[in-house]
């Protein structure tokens, strides 16, 4: 749910709206009480609740399929056909090709291990660039491996307090011996979009690499990595409603010429060059299954095959105009409060439905204790994203409150959260 943005595929003509009490109803967690309310969960950008078909695919996988892979036997076999089926439906998701999508334990993990393998073929001296936007695992994993191989770090900075990166200096930070660049599609502190394709562009004429971490901009808006044209894409499964798994998209080619760490009877060929070890099955189901609800949630329906791109598309559709609507409510809602401090680009502009804020006098912490004291539940710190909260001013221990929205927040929800800021 966002304001749409290059990043996404091509918008569709459909009028389709999301039908709030069907898509609610899948979700065994909006049943839960808390103090005599009803738990409105607005910590979605740190991991969205679970429906019940992704459960249920977990389940019917460690239940009815469980084996290891590869073997001549059934439930072997029925293992191999449901992580065939997982590649496919994040390749739907991503319009990949299912060869170039790499399963692993979570973003972080697989950005650590991509990191290790592209520094083996560079050379001192030569330069990665990061930005101040981004969350921690996109930026502390290249520098650990620049430590490791003698690289140059490159920092570009924010703008304070949309969030808006400063493209004159991403523009300095280029040289002859820049290998890559390593940039957030949205900032998870405060929904910031990032102007991907003129910062692709910028890499491509410098002859770097591209890495985009999607992790808070997948959920969101429809990711079309063949129109943004980057390398490598890493995002995580638990942030659009499924269980705690890292997906990493690679272009086959180079995942192919990785210099990576692996096993001498694992397989060379992509992806599985890049997993080490069993993977997580019943994940990787759960996965299938999330992608699968993301398609049904214009029409209700889940589509087959080929289909689910498209059906992708119109719920994302959906989810833009939705989201667009509870963005303004809890934007301004909030704005309206003296004493309440608003980050990131206001609504209109190429940003998430996930608002970060600070309330005079009162930690971030006490906010979210009040809060949940009314059933709303939001998140409090950095959340990983340490430079971007340093520098709108708040690297205390406090940070900022975030309140984010999924598909299921309602308009009494968003209600609720800020009557319980105003009575703070």
């Amino acid at each position: 749910m966002s304001q749409s943005s290059s990043l996404s595929s091509p918008a569709s003509s459909s009028s389709l709206s999301l039908d709030l009490a069907r898509i609610r109803a899948q979700f065994p967690a909006l049943a839960r009480q808390h103090r005599g309310y009803p738990v409105a969960y607005f910590d979605g950008p740190g991991g969205t609740q679970v429906p019940r078909g992704v459960a249920d695919a977990i389940v019917d996988y460690l239940f009815h399929h469980n084996a290891n892979t590869h073997w001549a036997y059934p439930t072997s076999a029925e293992t191999d056909a449901i992580i065939a089926n997982g590649r496919a439906a994040l390749a739907s998701f991503l319009n990949a090709s299912a060869d170039e999508i790499v399963f692993g334990p979570n973003m972080t993990t697989l950005t650590f291990h991509l990191a290790r393998a592209l520094a083996r073929k560079w050379q001192p001296g030569d330069e990665l660039i990061v930005t101040e936007l981004d969350h921690h695992a996109n930026v502390d994993s290249w520098r650990a491996a620049a430590a490791d191989r003698g690289l140059t770090v490159k920092t570009v900075r924010v703008q304070s307090p949309s969030g808006e990166l400063d493209f004159d200096d991403l523009a300095a930070a280029f040289s002859s011996r820049t290998k890559l660049l390593a940039i957030g599609a949205a900032s998870n502190a405060i929904g910031t979009m990032a102007d991907l394709p003129r910062a692709i562009a910028l890499a491509r004429k410098a002859g770097a690499l591209v890495f985009v971490d999607a992790v808070h901009y997948a959920p969101h808006s429809l990711v079309d990595v063949r129109a943004l044209d980057c390398d490598f894409l890493g995002c995580s499964t638990y942030k659009f409603y499924g269980p705690h798994m890292g997906v990493l998209y690679g272009k086959k080619a180079l995942i192919e010429a990785l210099d990576a760490p692996k096993l001498r009877p694992a397989p060379d060929e992509a992806p599985e060059r890049l997993e080490t070890g069993t993977q997580n099955h019943e994940a990787i189901a759960g996965a299938a299954a999330a992608v699968d609800f993301l398609a049904s949630l214009a029409t209700g329906t889940i589509p087959a095959g080929e289909d689910r791109r498209a059906a992708l598309t119109a719920s994302f559709d959906a989810m833009h105009a939705e989201g667009d609507r509870r963005l303004a409510q809890l934007w301004n809602g909030l704005a309206s409060i003296p004493g309440v401090t608003l980050y990131g680009r206001q609504p209109g502009q190429p940003r998430t439905p996930t608002v970060g804020f600070t309330v005079a006098g009162v930690d971030s912490v006490k906010v979210a204790e009040a809060l949940a004291d009314r059933g709303v539940f939001v998140s409090n710190g950095n959340f990983y994203a340490q430079t971007l909260v340093e520098r709108l001013g708040h690297g205390g221990p406090g940070g900022l409150v975030r309140a984010g929205c999924a598909c299921y927040t309602t308009e009494e929800e968003i209600d609720r959260l800020i009557e319980g800021v105003r009575k703070l």
